[in-house]
């Protein structure tokens, strides 16, 4: 006569895990099987019972009953199994990063997967790209910076900033600043037809040269009207003719003037500014353009007016130029600048504060 295994008595706990395993839809079916049995048996059926209805054999029934009185629900789970052993471990990731920091071979300019598998011998190809790729560590992308070393960064870039934040009273904040030799570059341009039927805008590579021009800029803070100038070269005396002209528009007024140190912008006697005491040059600090207003206005005239452009002459590039100058400033308005605190005695930290 077989013997009546023993009942199994669930909490209201126990009983509401299993249930949900059962009919959650992402739950593995192994799960499931040995959910259905331990449920069954709390129900009061015998092995053979519940071997039936689940179609399964009786031995597999006794086996999950017996885990999950062991063990109760961590029983369910399967038990470690050794498999084989890892051939990489995490000193194989060190040595690939280490690696890293070596120069490369010579002939190469820098690593590649291949030839970090070649050099650590029995590490794959496959797995320095895995961890490579974990790692999030691309050997083919390239970026530059460019970290000031100014020693009087702090000061400097307080100055500038403060001006770009609370201007003084009834005076005039302008930057202003050069672009050299933009070409003037005559190239067939126009609506590619695809075979596909589209039609996108487009440009010859080919391009024939018509010489160059130099655009120099002012860019009120207040307002973000610019003002221009074109001239045939940027040495001294094109720079101080046009601040001149800046001059001569705001007559009876401070002016407060950001440049970047250039030597055409500070020479060492300034006989200029003696002459115009209502006029006040304020320095980036070096290698700190970015600082500097007007090179976000050059940028918007490259990508809105210069990019893709055709012309035939410097004086076509010329016109297009004003042109555009003409139609910003219709709506123009000042640039947002914010930045919550200075700290004037670490450059490095200011540096990190400006660029957020």
């Amino acid at each position: 006569m077989a013997r009546t295994p023993a009942h199994i008595e669930l909490t209201s706990e126990e009983e509401t895990t299993l249930r949900h395993w059962t009919r959650q839809g992402t739950s593995e079916q192994r799960l499931v099987e040995r959910a259905r049995v331990v449920l069954l048996s709390h129900e009061g059926l015998t092995v053979e019972k519940i071997a039936e209805r689940l179609d399964t054999r009786p031995a597999r029934v006794s086996k999950w009953r017996q885990r999950f009185m062991q063990s109760r629900l961590e029983g369910l789970s399967d038990a470690p199994r050794s498999g084989k052993p890892n051939k990489y471990t995490e000193h194989t990731e060190e040595r690939v990063l280490k690696t890293l920091d070596e120069p490369p071979p010579k002939g190469w300019s820098q690593w590649n997967g291949k030839l970090l598998a070649q050099r650590l011998r029995d590490v794959s190809e496959d797995h320095v790209w895995r961890i490579l790729r974990r790692r999030g560590i691309q050997l083919q992308r390239r970026r530059s910076w460019c970290i000031t070393t100014d020693p009087e960064f702090g000061p400097k870039a307080a100055d500038v900033v403060g001006l770009y934040l609370n201007p003084p009273e009834k005076a005039v904040v302008v930057c202003v600043d050069e672009k050299p030799h933009i070409q003037a570059l005559q190239r067939a341009q126009g609506y590619l037809r695809l075979p596909d039927g589209k039609a996108v805008n487009g440009f010859s590579h080919c391009y024939k040269r018509h010489g160059t021009t130099t655009l120099f800029a002012a860019l009120d803070v207040a307002t973000g009207q610019v003002k221009t100038g074109h001239y045939t070269r940027r040495r001294r005396r094109e720079f101080l003719d046009f601040r001149n002209e800046i001059v001569a528009e705001n007559p009876a007024r401070t002016i407060h003037v950001i440049l970047d140190n250039l030597n055409t912008h500070k020479p060492k006697r300034d006989r200029w500014l003696k002459l115009h005491p209502q006029v006040h040059l304020h320095y980036t600090p070096t290698y700190s353009s970015w600082l500097n207003q007007v090179e976000c206005w050059f940028s918007i005239l490259s990508r809105a007016a210069l990019r893709g452009a055709s012309f035939t002459s410097p004086r076509q590039l010329r016109d297009a130029i004003d042109a555009f100058v003409q139609s910003y400033n219709q709506t123009a308005t000042p640039f947002e600048w914010t930045k919550a605190v200075v700290h004037p005695t670490g450059p490095k930290q200011l540096y990190s504060d400006l660029c957020k």
